[in-house]
């Protein structure tokens, strides 16, 4: 069953399994504002937890992305390099990398809906 989870940089992992999509979540897309490109890295590159795989930019600020764990590239969102608005139409569907996660036990050290919400809010604050 997919479950989601968060980094405090709010990339979010769809996780099902071993197989995760990953994105940045709506907060993050609100607060970017209109998508404009979205750097994204190649199939099988590997990454580290907390390591940069790309980064997003929007008309108003640029951020790297970070992977929510340890995971390999199995493939990225192609219709992002033609349409990245996709992120701010639906965040949750549009994800930027599929991956494959070497160590599901990592997912714990992430933010479950209620906790991410509850940061979310903080930092409104």
């Amino acid at each position: 069953m997919e479950k989601i989870y968060y980094r405090s940089s709010h990339e979010y992992i769809k996780a099902d399994g071993t197989t995760g999509y990953v994105g940045i979540s709506e907060y993050a897309a609100k607060q970017l504002g209109v998508v404009t490109y979205v750097d994204m890295p190649e199939a099988d590159d590997e990454f580290g937890a907390g390591e940069e795989f790309g980064a997003i930019e929007s008309r108003k600020a640029a951020s790297d992305l970070f992977a929510p764990v340890d995971c390999t590239v199995l493939e990225v969102n192609e219709d992002l390099e033609s349409n990245p608005k996709l992120i701010n139409e639906n965040p949750l569907e549009a994800w930027i990398m599929k991956v494959e996660i070497s160590d599901p036990s990592q997912l714990d050290d992430l933010m479950d809906q209620e906790a991410y919400d509850a940061f979310c809010a903080s930092e409104q604050h």
